[in-house]
């Protein structure tokens, strides 16, 4: 069963910055499509970072310039890196997982979307 776990959440002032990190486990070998998601309270969820197929990162608008994604080599954990943080970023922040790939990869191939459990970031004013 193929896993993601969120961390690094937490409550900062306006202008503050935040490390969320989030780990895929459940096969080893695989790399995967690795995207953040935010949820703000009362609202819809809405995509935040990913990466195009050739590897560009790609951010929503509203954080744009303050946002920054990353990836590991082994391609089983994301981070989001943010600064700057405004009180219209408090959410809760998912990660999603799709798309296994990776020769020795025991599930390459087979349709996987799973959602972490979700961070909170809260941020003040």
């Amino acid at each position: 069963e193929v896993r993601a776990t969120e961390s690094g959440g937490g409550s900062v002032q306006a202008g503050g910055s935040l490390r969320l990190s989030c780990a895929v486990t459940g096969f080893p070998n695989c790399e995967y499509d690795m995207r953040w998601y935010r949820q703000p309270p009362g609202k819809l969820r809405e995509f935040v970072s990913g990466f195009e197929k050739e590897g560009t990162a790609k951010y929503a608008d509203t954080v744009k310039g303050r946002f920054t994604i990353s990836q590991n080599n082994a391609k089983d954990m994301v981070y989001l890196e943010m600064n700057d943080l405004k009180p219209d970023d408090t959410a809760t922040y998912y990660c999603k997982v799709m798309k296994p790939q990776g020769e020795s990869c025991p599930i390459l191939g087979r349709y996987v979307e799973v959602w972490g459990r979700g961070t909170l970031v809260t941020v003040s004013p």
